[in-house]
């Protein structure tokens, strides 16, 4: 009897020892994989955006693709208005459309604002007809964001720097150019590349 009791007291001595643990260690948390980020270099100057692909999937994944492939090199912001948006990506520098890209389904409702410096999809009226156009917000244009009436305008990423640039180009004067009456650069502000950049360490 007596070494059964000092069997189980060393039993449970064992189970509190420093070196006893009941349940294994929890796996550190994975971090999250870094947002990716590209550099549209312009004759004005440069700026970054961050892109958000999981809000917007589908308009990341078509806007990655034309970057990849050197489509926005030659193409211009062919739209400018002061406190409101710069607009480009798809026509050149002869203010004529570059291509026929697809269409990409109108991702409006991912939760994203038109807040100043976001990065949206552009399209005309038709709510599933953006392509590769794209505009950065100058100031908070909620009037863009979709309501319980109608479609908005995708937001897929957001200036994380050069946004000094991006303020620049809309200050340049504007008029009739091309197939536009109006805001539309007299003098082309051309964007020379659009290209991937590794993201800082967090």
């Amino acid at each position: 009897m007596k070494q059964l009791l000092l069997l189980v007291g060393f039993l449970a001595a064992a189970l509190v020892s420093p070196g006893y643990c009941a349940d294994p260690p929890a796996a550190p948390a994975a971090k999250p994989a870094p947002a990716t980020q590209v550099q549209v270099v312009t004759s004005m100057g440069s700026f970054t955006i961050e892109l958000n692909a999981e809000r917007a999937p589908l308009t990341v994944a078509q806007f990655l693709k034309f970057v990849d492939q050197g489509f926005y090199a030659g193409t211009i912001f062919h739209r400018a208005i002061p406190n409101f948006v710069i607009q480009g990506g798809g026509y050149d520098a002869d203010y004529k459309l570059k291509g026929s890209p697809p269409k990409v389904v109108n991702e409006s409702g991912n939760g994203l604002t038109n807040a100043r410096g976001t990065v949206g999809l552009a399209r005309p009226a038709e709510p599933h007809a953006g392509d590769v156009q794209f505009y950065v917000n100058l100031a908070d244009n909620a009037a863009l964001d979709p309501s319980a009436t109608r479609w908005g305008y995708a937001v897929f990423g957001k200036v994380v720097q050069g946004m000094d640039v991006v303020d620049e180009i809309a200050t340049v004067p504007t008029g009739a150019k091309g197939p536009f009456k109006e805001n539309a650069p007299l003098k082309p502000v051309v964007i020379l590349k659009i290209e991937r950049v590794a993201t800082p360490a967090s």
